[in-house]
Formats: structure tokens, sequence, C-alpha cells
């Protein structure tokens, strides 16, 4: 295969998984606000378009139209990099995840990947853990004592709160041994459900720490201490408005489709059936189709228990919230390890 179709080929899979992921993205702020709406007993969006399906694509106009205001005092060179970095880090983490069966290529290359890594899980890691730049750097340039509380506050729960998150991680890794998204979904393929770290591979308290440490990296309530309206009027995105505004509204839901998508790879066995995988059928078009339906399915159940989560659990105060990461999540992700070691040590 030449270089050339490679790269067009790889420019294809770049361009086709954005334009999907940034849909996705307007479409779980339509599904948050509908979800939320029946919580609190009422109809969220309608209006516009059946059943308020054309809410998105007015919600994007309506933030493209709006005045954008840079206030005075800002260090306009960071002020403006912010949100940048934020949108930039929450799309770069998605070129690592597979979403679909990994033995359909076209001309060597695979399809249902952009980028084949054998350290994919540290990718992850490395890129969300950067993102925290954005909102620091949105706090500090905005020469707002709101905003720089609020970048402060996402600091300190990115420094608790990913401790806990790698911890949780470990049993996978000694499990599968291997730092590949691709193996460790191999591994978990064998029995169907019997087959996931969730259930079969013993990983469940690995699990619940994982998905509440996300809550708190992606900044979502409870754990929404850096934007805390009542507290810091918005905090580190206060000076912001029109698209630089949306870009760190689009990362924190990028981040959540990111996170449904890891925690699926990890501990609900990816894109393979609960069932068991049988042999590749001679229907091509199922081969293909069937696990990208299973792979989006386990990551809206985890889009949908994001937003429950949000229209149930009243906000955390400061204090619980960093005393629930160091006192209790990075302890026991820690006993998670020395257990799981134990039973690979003496099966």
């Amino acid at each position: 295969m030449s270089i050339w179709l490679f790269l067009l080929l790889s420019i294809l899979k770049v361009a086709v998984v954005t334009v999907v992921l940034l849909t996705a993205v307007a479409y779980t702020v339509l599904l948050e606000r509908k979800l939320v709406g029946r919580i609190q007993n009422r109809w969220g969006p309608s209006r516009v378009g059946p059943f308020g399906l054309l809410q998105p694509l007015v919600d994007g106009l309506k933030l493209f139209l709006k005045e954008d205001m840079t206030p005075n005092g800002v260090y306009k060179p960071l002020y403006l990099l912010a949100p940048l970095i934020a949108l930039g880090c929450a799309l770069l983490s998605i070129a690592v995840v597979p979403f679909g069966a990994q033995d359909l290529t076209f001309h060597g290359v695979k399809v249902f990947e952009i980028s084949d890594l054998n350290i994919g899980l540290l990718v992850i890691l490395g890129v969300t853990s950067i993102s925290v730049y954005g909102i620091a750097l949105a706090g500090w340039s905005s020469n707002n004592k709101y905003s720089l509380l609020g970048a402060l506050r996402a600091s300190a729960q990115m420094v608790s709160y990913e401790l806990a998150l790698g911890l949780s991680l470990v049993g996978v890794v000694l499990r599968t041994g291997s730092l590949s998204l691709s193996d460790i979904v191999k591994v978990q393929s064998t029995h169907g459900m019997l087959s996931w770290n969730l259930f079969g591979g013993g990983q469940f308290i690995a699990f619940f720490i994982y998905l509440t440490a996300a809550y708190a990296e992606t900044n979502r309530a409870p754990f929404d201490l850096p934007e805390a309206e009542t507290e810091l009027t918005g905090g580190y995105h206060t000076e912001y408005s029109s698209m630089k505004f949306a870009m760190f509204f689009m990362a924190e839901y990028a981040n959540m489709i990111t996170v449904g998508c890891v925690a699926t790879l990890l501990f609900l066995g990816g894109w393979t059936s609960p069932f068991g995988d049988p042999p590749p059928p001679h229907n091509l078009f199922l081969h293909a189709v069937m696990p990208i339906l299973w792979f989006v399915a386990k990551v809206f159940s985890f889009l949908f228990l994001y937003i429950w989560v949000r229209g149930t659990l009243p906000r955390f105060r400061y204090d619980q919230l960093m005393g629930y990461g160091w006192k209790y999540l990075v302890p026991v992700a820690m006993l998670n390890i020395v257990g799981t070691s134990l039973v690979l040590a003496f099966p």
C-alpha cells in the first residue's frame, strides 16, 4: 500500500470519527435535558423539530451568533488558548479507542480504530490529565478571583482523583498483561459477560472507583465544584462567552463520552456480545455492524447513568469531595491491586 493511500485512509477515519463524536456531543446535551426533564417531571426541549430533535442545532447556532466579549484585564494569549486546549485534549483521546471488530481491515488499515497503539490506555490517561491545563489557564488568565478559585479546585480534584483513577485500572492491566485496549477487550471476549472484568474478572471494586473518579475528573455533578454557580458564579469559565464558552461545554460532554468508551472497553467487554462472540458470520454487514451496536449500547448506558446521577444527587462540599478521594478511594484502590495480585499469584 502506498503512503498516499495510507494517509488518505487515515484522514478519512479521523474526519468520520470527529464528525460522529461532535454529533454525539450535541445529542448527549439533548439527552441530558430530556432525561433531567423527566426526572423533574417536565418535558424538556420539545418545540424545535419533532420531539425537540433539532434543539442541538439551534443551540449551536445561538452560540455562534452570540456576542463574543473579552473582558479588560485578561491575559489574552492564554485566555484564547485555554478553551482550545480543553477541547483539543477531549477530542484527541478518542483517537486510540477501538470501537468495532478489529479483524476488519481495508488495504491493511483497521476500519474501526484511528490508531492502534500498544500503550493506548497510557495515552488516554496522559491526554485526559493534560486537559486540566485548559481549565487552569482559563481561571488564571481571566483575571477574576472566582475563576481562579475554580481553576485551583479543578487542579486539586485532578491530582487527587487522577491517582485513584489510575490505581483502579492497575488490576485490569494485571489481569490482561497489556496496556493495549484491543488486547484488554480480547481477554474479555471468550465467555460473554462471565469474561468481563466487571463480573468474571473480579474488578467490581475497581469499576466503582473508576466511575466515581471519572465523575470528579470530568467536573460533573455531584463533583462539579470548579464551576459551582452558588459559590463561584460559574467558576473557571465565568469570563467566557459565545464559542469560547461552547468549547469548554463541548469538552465536558466529549470527556463524558470518552469515559463511557474507556469503561466499556476495560470493564464491559468493549464491542463483544454479553452472550459470547460466535464465529464471524458470513454476512459481512452483520459482522461489522453488530459489534458497533453493542459498543454504542454500553456507552449509552454510561451516559444515562451520568445524567441520572446529576439529576439525583446534590453537590458535595469541597472538603467532602477531597476527603472522599484521599481517605477512601485511594486506599481502597491500593487494596484492590493487592487483592488482584494475590489472586493472580495463587490461582
